[in-house]
Order: C-alpha cells, then sequence, then structure tokens
C-alpha cells in the first residue's frame, strides 16, 4: 500500500542523500538525460552516474517503466538504494496522463489532510479513467484499510499486483491485513515476495520471525 505500510518519507531531498560521501561530476551535463537515456544508465559502473541516472527519474519517470529502477534497491552502496527508493515511489505516482496525474496529486492532498472519503471518490474517479494506473489502486486501497474496509482494501491490492506484481508496498499492505486476519501463512508469503523486491524494508525480518512463530503454533495445535 502507500506511506501507512512503508514508514517511508516521499518528501526526501535526492540532492543531499548522497552528498556526504558521492564526489562532485566532473563535468556537467549539457542537456538534462531523457527518460530512455537514464534507464540505460541505471546499470553504470560509476555509482555518480546510477546516481545520476535515478536523480532524473525521479523528476520525470513514469509509473510503466518504474521495474527497471527495481534493481537498485539491491545497490552495494546503500546510500544509492535509499535513492531508489525514493524515485521508484515518485515513479509510479505517475500515470503519464497530465490530467490523471493532476486528479492523483489532488486525491493525494486531501489523503494526507485526512479527508478520506473524499481522496477515496478522487482515486476511484482515476480508476474508472485510468484503470491501468497501478498506484490509483494502490492509494484507495490504503484509504479503505483506514476506514476498517477491508475486503474493499484486499481486493485492491489484488488490482495492483495484477498490474505491478512487484509492488512491494501492495505485496507488505496485503501482508499486514492477512496478519490481522490470522492468515499468518498467506501473509509470509506476500511478505516475502516483497522483501525480495526490496530488502530495505524497515522490520520485515522482525514481521517474518512472527509470522513463522504464529504458523508453528497453529501446526503444532493442529498434531
Amino acid at each position: 500500500m502507500a506511506q501507512t505500510f512503508r514508514s517511508l518519507s516521499q518528501s526526501v531531498c535526492l540532492a543531499f542523500l548522497l552528498a556526504a560521501w558521492l564526489p562532485a561530476p566532473a563535468v556537467q551535463a549539457k542537456e538534462p538525460m531523457t527518460q530512455q537515456q537514464a534507464l540505460r544508465t541505471l546499470n553504470h559502473s560509476n555509482p555518480q552516474r546510477r546516481f545520476e541516472a535515478m536523480n532524473r527519474l525521479a523528476l520525470i519517470g513514469t509509473a510503466d517503466v518504474a521495474d527497471a529502477v527495481l534493481p537498485r534497491l539491491h545497490d552495494k552502496e546503500p546510500g544509492l538504494r535509499k535513492v531508489a527508493l525514493d524515485t521508484v515511489w515518485r515513479m509510479w505516482s505517475r500515470s503519464g496522463d497530465k490530467e490523471i496525474d493532476l486528479l492523483y496529486d489532488e486525491g493525494n492532498a486531501d489523503m494526507q489532510e485526512g479527508n478520506v472519503l473524499e481522496a477515496i471518490r478522487i482515486f476511484t474517479d482515476i480508476i474508472n479513467k485510468r484503470p491501468a494506473f497501478a498506484e490509483a489502486w494502490n492509494k484507495r486501497a490504503t484509504l479503505y484499510f483506514m476506514v476498517g474496509q477491508y475486503e474493499l482494501s484486499i481486493s485492491d491490492c489484488e488490482e495492483v499486483l495484477k498490474r505491478a506484481p512487484k509492488h512491494f508496498g501492495a505485496l507488505s499492505g496485503y501482508a499486514q491485513i492477512l496478519a490481522e486476519r490470522d492468515q499468518p501463512e498467506k501473509a509470509l508469503a506476500l511478505l516475502q515476495r516483497a522483501v525480495a523486491v526490496n530488502p530495505n524494508m524497515v522490520n520485515a525480518e522482525l514481521l517474518m520471525a512472527d509470522l513463522r512463530r504464529r504458523i508453528e503454533i497453529k501446526r503444532k495445535q493442529m498434531v
């Protein structure tokens, strides 16, 4: 799902994440990279170039190519993993359609201000207009969870995963719901999928250990 389940901030300033350890580029690029150029640079051997690619994608990248950044969540440089995380969320939030993205921003603002019902209405409108936009489903799944509509939240999580199978936010949010509904086996499977994509998830190992403990208790009770 969204920030409720990932305890992450999308307001991180990319320009300062690596300032403490990353040297300044020797030459300033004359023209900003296009999306395709940035995508091709993601796996560059130079960490500075990988940073530049993600920094650019954070500004212009769209959801349809966000999967290309996911491997950088395993980058050998911890600072770059943080940049990748922020970049992926920013890309997921862009459909590539200006009208839809304006609506998304409105819905997100209402969500942040606690106007839950209005936010649900806006994200439903987005879904009706552009059902392929996975992050609209993800935001509505979070909102449904917030108001206790767990079946609707589960349904929306499944819609997210149809469109973005590696969406670690939806995977972990879905896992949380199932864990609370005493389905630790399914919850563990979902959380393992999430961690395989994003190994930087806060408290994931503790949550998985707790789910394994609950599974073992259930197994013993059935003997």
